[in-house]
């Protein structure tokens, strides 16, 4: 039974149909003249696709007359564009023939224009199906950590994020189906990102700028978590896990579920984990005279989350909606208060999301499909201290995304994209060292792309509005000093609090309303230059707003041990006070080059990058070699030493928000070897080094890093060996130490089990088996919170 929406319906009427041919029959084989089943044909630009029987057939009716474009894709295969030319009337035969890739190519959701990690301009990696499984952790950053150019910055296991080449918090989007995830994790590393491994289909990774697809706060790149939980078909299928692990006595369960009947379809996923503090191989006290546990305090967790989603279904596309809550307790080491070691500070963390999605394939003479994307946002993160609220953090965020596809014009892909958010950001209590900021933006993009030959041209451009208003900005008069500085004569500690209590009183409060056009462009191409190779280049320049944590933060943040100050503010001519600058906020700048090198065919396979940053007026905190109080009593490890400091246990380094010149280049490299049909070796390395263009390196740069994994996967059998070396980082700012290089050995073997209907996987993984002692060195807390030590994890998976 045909249905179609009353938008299809208007949409119909207001723009003239196409006139329509008959038909196109096709065979996808392999390279042995074999019939690939399964395999995924769609022509471009129109929204139009199907799969291939046990035959590799497929048949499609009704195409627009003339060239159209067809993309094959199957498991195990490099993908096939091909151009036809569709006749005015009868049928018309056709063959594909894919060859064989090594590498896995995946087809990518976070871009409204089609794109699959080996025919981009720009690099991506995405992680899927079993090695997503396999390489899944309790935090996002420490899931995708094993792709080449992507790194955690790993706060003692409970709240760690993505760094794309050596760029993470306000530049790198962690999105959800394309949406910003809209939680507080891009202002502070103790704050953890409100996004789950366990229930995603796949989670991809665009490196170097994005803004075209997600605005100014993309400029480092962006990490897409994707899921079914608005489902686009009515297929009943499912997946669900239970896993334990050894060094922190985790416990994890998680599932998801999608079926539906005639126009309806219906979703449903929750997980829930538990775990303790982990065990590592050397106490994190190493300098203490006292017998110490290994483990790392304060780094338990226990999270939960369900979700819930529904779509209508018809033959022009979908529409629907999902509602999630998720709750994550979490500690957060190295941050206790007062006398006692057993009052931890931890985190309370909830967000309610809602997201509405849709998809309508419109038949017009300029239109094909349009795509929608909506989400509202509750998130609310409470810091409990001594059994109580020490600090509310809260995001209240509205966004929307419609994508307008056009049919091809001169044989050009593309479309137009609008965009619009508000987040509405709060913190209040001790440690709230930012002010309440709503942040607007509205944008416009354009995307295009054409095939001339052998070369796909991409470009595109995005041009915004964003505005950030606070209307209750903070200056206090603040008490900082050097250490080498001697106390007034006859000033005990309770004159100085009592002065401190003072002259905190003469806080100045102003409003704040600071609007930016952040433009953006780039340009790209793809050239198959001889079969089964190809070459990409890739340009950029990207315009980004600081973030109102950059402009307007003024006091504590425990979590990385400093006392924050923003970039409005700057020291006064003598040094030792603070106020407002003289100096314009102006917008960040990225100039960026990706060169890009891959073999997609054959035994063996592999992908090169090479890239090249320059950012002007790039924010980033320096020291400023002053000391200001916390607030109150903290017993805070020092970062560096890895001991309590008794003499200042209540003061913290004062750090300023400015702007500089810097550049960014490095390499990410792949190489896999498909052995025989079981056996695969793959190479990979990644570099970056991140410099002040005057002179000078950035602090917590990731290091040089290379390694190899070695798989083994029959039918029912999946082994694998990971071993990775992270070598020394000395190139170092001047408040910051080097950090020695380690190797780690990770392996897994799973047996998969048919019963019924169900596939049943029986896993095992182990992870650090040498017992390393590995210190992260992008971690503020790598002296107090090295990797964890062996782990054995257990569990089993199963699909139907």
């Amino acid at each position: 039974m045909n249905r179609i929406s009353p938008l299809a319906a208007l949409i119909s009427v207001l723009l003239p149909t196409s006139v329509l041919a008959q038909t196109i029959e096709g065979t996808v084989v392999n390279n042995n003249g074999l019939a690939v089943a399964g395999a995924k044909v769609e022509v471009e630009g129109v929204g139009v696709e199907t799969t291939t029987d046990k035959a590799g057939r497929f048949t499609f009716t009704d195409l627009v007359e003339g060239k159209s474009e067809l993309h094959i894709s199957s498991k195990g295969f490099a993908h096939l564009h091909q151009d036809i030319s569709v006749p005015a009337q009868g049928t018309k035969q056709v063959e594909f023939i894919l060859q064989r890739s090594p590498i896995e190519v995946i087809d990518v959701y976070a871009t409204p224009i089609h794109m699959s990690v080996m025919e981009s301009a720009s690099p991506v990696s995405v992680l899927t199906g079993e090695t997503l499984r396999r390489q899944q952790a309790s935090t996002l950053g420490d899931s995708l950590e094993k792709l080449p150019g992507v790194q955690s910055n790993f706060h003692g296991g409970v709240a760690s994020t993505p760094i794309i080449r050596g760029l993470s918090g306000p530049r790198v989007l962690i999105s959800q189906n394309g949406l910003d995830v809209s939680d507080v994790s891009r202002v502070g590393p103790d704050h953890s990102v409100a996004s789950e491994a366990s229930t995603a289909q796949q989670i991809e990774v665009l490196r170097g700028p994005a803004t075209l697809f997600y605005g100014s706060g993309a400029v480092g790149g962006v990490v897409n978590v994707v899921d079914g939980r608005v489902p686009t078909d009515n297929t009943t299928r499912g997946e669900w896990l239970l896993e334990t692990s050894s060094v922190d006595d985790k416990k994890l369960g998680s599932f998801n579920l999608t079926t539906g009947y005639e126009s309806f379809a219906f979703y449903a996923d929750g997980y829930w984990r538990e775990s303790n503090d982990y065990e590592v191989p050397v106490a994190p006290d190493i300098d203490s005279d006292e017998p110490q546990d290994h483990i790392v305090k304060n780094s338990a967790e226990k999270s939960d989350g369900i979700t819930l989603g529904t779509s209508y279904l018809f033959d022009q596309g979908y529409v629907g909606v999902a509602v999630e809550q998720f709750n994550r307790e979490y500690g957060i080491p190295g941050h206790s208060h007062g006398d006692s070691e057993d009052e931890n500070v931890y985190a309370d963390l909830e967000q309610t999301r809602v997201q509405l999605l849709g998809e309508l394939n419109v038949d017009s003479k300029w239109i094909s499909k349009i795509n929608l994307r909506g989400g509202f946002t509750d998130y609310e993160h409470a810091e409990i201290e001594e059994g109580a609220v020490g600090t509310l953090f809260e995001n209240e965020t509205h966004e929307i995304k419609l994508d307008f596809i056009h049919n091809p014009i001169a044989d050009w892909n593309g479309g137009i994209s609008f965009h619009y958010k508000n987040s509405d950001v709060a913190a209040q209590g001790e440690e709230a060292f930012t002010p309440p900021s709503e942040a607007q933006t509205i944008a416009l993009a354009i995307m295009e792309e054409k095939h001339f030959g052998d070369v796909l041209l991409q470009f595109g451009g995005r041009i915004e509005r964003v505005t950030i208003d606070a209307s209750n900005v903070l200056l206090p008069t603040l008490d900082a000093h050097g250490h080498d500085e001697e106390e007034g004569e006859g000033e005990d500690e309770h004159d100085h609090d009592h002065d401190h209590e003072e002259e905190t009183e003469l806080t100045r409060v102003f409003a704040l309303d600071h609007e930016f056009t952040p433009v953006s462009l780039s340009a790209g191409l793809v050239w198959d230059f001889t079969p089964g190779y190809n070459l990409g280049l890739s340009i950029s320049r990207s315009e980004r707003a600081p973030s109102a944590a950059e402009l307007l933060s003024f006091g504590a943040h425990i979590g990385t041990g400093t006392y924050e100050v923003g970039a409005l503010f700057a020291l006064d001519d003598d040094g030792s006070s603070i106020g407002l600058t003289e100096e314009n906020i102006d917008l960040e700048t990225a100039n960026n080059i990706d060169l890009t090198l891959r073999k997609t065919q054959g035994d063996i396979g592999f992908v090169f990058n090479a890239f090249y940053n320059q950012v002007d007026n790039y924010y980033y905190q320096t020291a400023t070699g002053l000391f200001a109080e916390s607030g109150h009593d903290h017993e805070h490890e020092h970062e560096e030493s890895g001991v309590e400091e008794d003499e200042h246990s209540d003061e913290l380094p004062v750090y300023l928000f400015q702007t500089d010149d810097v550049i960014l280049h490095g390499f990410e490299a792949q190489i896999a070897w498909q052995a025989t049909d079981t056996f695969k070796a793959t190479l990979f390395s990644d570099y970056v080094r991140a410099r002040l263009k005057d002179g000078g390196d950035l602090p917590r740069t990731p290091p040089l890093r290379f390694g190899t994994q070695f798989s083994y996967e029959t039918a029912h059998l999946s082994a694998h060996l990971d071993i990775t070396r992270y070598q020394e980082q000395d190139r170092v700012s001047s408040d910051e130490t080097a950090t020695d290089g380690y190797t780690l050995v990770d392996a897994s073997v799973s047996y998969d089990l048919p019963v019924s209907n169900q596939d049943i996987a029986v896993f095992l993984k182990g992870n650090n088996l040498t017992d390393t002692e590995a210190r992260v060195h992008t971690s503020f807390l790598k002296d107090i919170a090295p990797r964890p030590g062996r782990n054995i994890s257990i569990g089993v998976r199963g699909n139907f």
